[in-house]
C-alpha cells in the first residue's frame, strides 16, 4: 500500500466512491488503463476508467444515474455531479475479424485476464484504490520507467486484433518519449499487421496524428510511422520526400527537413500539420539547373498545395482545418527583401492575408531552422518582415474592398454605373491604387481614380 499511496490520494474522490460502492456490492473496481500510466509518471490523468467484475446489469443497478453506452460490450457510463465514468465488466475477447472490435466479448472474473488483451504494457496496469493493490502482470511499471513501449503477449496477435494499435504505438513512442522495443516494432511493420491498420478509418488516423502533434517531438512519430509502413498507406504524398535530395540551402533531404521543422514549430497540431507538409510539392518539382548547378524547386509551394488538399480531404479534416492548412502550405515561401517598398509589403499582407502572416512568421522561422545550417539571417530577415507589416497595418493600410472609403453602391450612384462585373473590377483597381498610395484613400480621390479608370480604353 505504501508504494503507490501517494498515487491513490491522486484519484478523484468520485472515483474511489464508484470503486467503494461495487465493494459494498460484494465486487471490485479497479481504475485501468492511461489514468494509471498517467498517475505513474506523475502526469494528470485525463479520464478515468474503472474495470470490475460486475456484469454491466449489475453496475447499472448500484448507481443513480447511469448510461448504457456500450453495455452489449459490457460498458456503461456512470453520471455523477455531471461527469462521466466509463465502467467496463472484466472481459475477454475472441477473434477481431474487422481488425477493429472483438466479434464477441466474454465477460471474465479476472483482472489478469482483461488485462492480457490490450496493447501495451503500460497501459496494462490497474489499481484497486480501496485496498492499494497495484496490479501489473506484464512489468509495464518497468517499462514505462525504462521508457520502453511493448506489446502485451504476443506483438504479432495483438497489432493483428486491431490496426489502430500500430498508429497508436507510433504516436505513444512521441507523446511518451519511449523507445519501441525491437520485437515490438517488427511487429508493427508485418504484412498482417498493415492489412488490419488498413481498415483503420481516416478520422480515427486523423486523431491518432493530431495527438501526436501535441508531443515534444512529434517526428519521433512520423520516424515510426515510415520505419514500420503504415505512413506509405496512409500518406504516399509524403513518402516521395524520403530521400529527396535537395540543394546547397539544406543539409536534410526533403523529409529530414520536414521532421526538423515539425519538431521546431509550435506545439498547436494545425500549425505543425502545415510545417509537416510545407514542402510536400518538392519532389514532383525537383529539377537541376545547369546556371546554377543545382536543383531547384520552382512553384513547389502552389504544386503543394494542390496536393495537401486532397490528402486532408481524405483524412477528413474540417473545411476550416483544410483551407487554413492549404493557405500556410500554399504562401510559406517567404522571399522578403530589405528593398522591398512598402507597397509590395502591403502587396504581400493582401495576398496571404492579415490573419495567416503571424502564423507564416512561425512556419518560416520553423523552415528557417529546420535546414540545418545557420539560421541567423533568415530568422532576422522574418523579424524585419514582421515589423514592417505591423508598421504598415497601424498606418491603416487598405487590405481589401471592405477597407475603402467608398462602398459599390456609392461609387455606382456617382459615377451612374449599373450593377455588373465593372463595378468589382473598379474596386478592385482602387485598393491597388490606396496599396500603392494609402493617402488616396479618401471618396473624392477613389472617385477620381475610378473615372479615370473608366476613361481608359481597356475599361471600355
Amino acid at each position: 500500500m505504501s508504494d503507490i499511496a501517494h498515487l491513490i490520494d491522486l484519484v478523484p474522490p468520485d472515483v474511489l466512491g464508484i470503486c467503494r460502492r461495487l465493494r459494498e456490492q460484494g465486487k471490485r473496481g479497479w481504475i485501468v488503463g492511461g489514468c494509471v500510466r498517467d498517475l505513474l509518471r506523475g502526469k494528470p490523468a485525463k479520464d478515468w476508467d474503472v474495470a470490475t467484475d460486475a456484469r454491466p446489469e449489475e453496475t447499472a443497478r448500484y448507481f443513480r444515474k447511469v448510461i448504457p453506452t456500450g453495455i452489449q460490450h459490457g460498458t456503461v457510463t456512470v453520471v455523477i455531479k455531471g461527469v462521466h465514468y466509463e465502467v467496463t465488466t472484466l472481459r475477454g475477447e475472441g477473434a477481431y475479424s474487422d481488425g477493429r472490435r472483438p466479434d464477441t466479448v466474454e465477460f471474465v472474473d479476472d483482472i489478469t485476464a482483461d488485462l492480457a488483451r490490450r496493447d501495451f504494457t503500460f497501459n496494462a496496469i490497474a489499481i484497486d484504490p480501496v485496498d492499494g493493490h497495484l496490479i501489473d502482470p506484464f512489468g509495464g511499471r518497468g517499462d514505462l520507467e525504462a521508457r520502453t513501449l511493448r506489446a502485451v503477449g504476443k506483438p504479432d496477435e495483438r497489432f493483428a486484433e486491431d490496426g489502430l494499435r500500430v498508429l497508436r504505438g507510433a504516436r505513444f513512442s512521441a507523446t511518451l518519449e519511449c523507445v519501441i522495443d525491437p520485437e515490438t516494432e517488427r511487429a508493427m511493420g508485418t504484412a498482417r499487421s498493415l492489412d488490419t491498420f488498413r481498415r483503420v478509418s481516416q478520422e480515427r488516423v486523423r486523431e491518432e496524428w493530431l495527438k501526436a502533434m501535441n508531443a515534444p517531438r512529434p517526428s519521433v512519430a512520423f520516424e515510426a510511422m515510415r520505419r514500420t509502413g503504415i505512413l506509405a498507406i496512409t500518406s504516399p504524398e509524403l513518402i516521395e520526400s524520403v530521400g529527396c535530395a535537395q540543394n546547397r540551402y539544406h543539409a536534410y533531404d526533403v523529409w529530414g527537413h520536414a521532421m526538423a521543422c515539425l519538431d521546431a514549430c509550435r506545439a498547436e497540431p494545425i500549425l505543425r500539420m502545415a510545417a509537416l507538409l510545407h514542402d510536400v510539392g518538392k519532389p514532383r518539382t525537383r529539377a537541376f539547373s545547369d546556371k546554377t548547378q543545382d536543383y531547384t524547386f520552382y512553384d513547389h509551394e502552389r504544386v503543394g498545395a494542390e496536393m495537401v488538399e486532397p490528402f486532408l480531404t481524405r483524412l477528413r479534416f474540417s473545411n476550416e482545418q483544410r483551407a487554413r492548412i492549404v493557405a500556410l502550405v500554399r504562401h510559406h515561401l517567404i522571399c522578403y527583401s530589405d528593398d522591398w517598398s512598402d507597397a509590395a509589403v502591403r502587396r504581400w499582407l493582401r495576398r496571404v492575408t492579415p490573419g495567416l502572416a503571424p502564423e507564416l512568421y512561425e512556419i518560416g522561422t520553423a523552415d528557417a531552422l529546420g535546414k540545418g545550417l545557420d539560421a541567423t539571417e533568415s530568422l532576422a530577415s522574418i523579424e524585419r518582415l514582421r515589423a514592417r507589416a505591423e508598421a504598415v497595418m497601424k498606418a491603416g493600410a487598405a487590405m481589401s474592398t471592405r477597407d475603402l472609403a467608398l462602398n459599390g453602391g456609392a461609387l455606382m450612384k456617382a459615377l451612374g454605373i449599373k450593377p455588373g462585373p465593372i463595378v468589382g473590377q473598379l474596386l478592385d483597381h482602387l485598393v491597388e491604387v490606396v496599396t500603392d498610395d494609402p493617402e488616396a484613400n479618401t471618396p473624392d480621390r477613389l472617385l477620381d481614380a475610378a473615372r479615370q479608370r473608366l476613361a481608359e480604353p481597356a475599361a471600355s
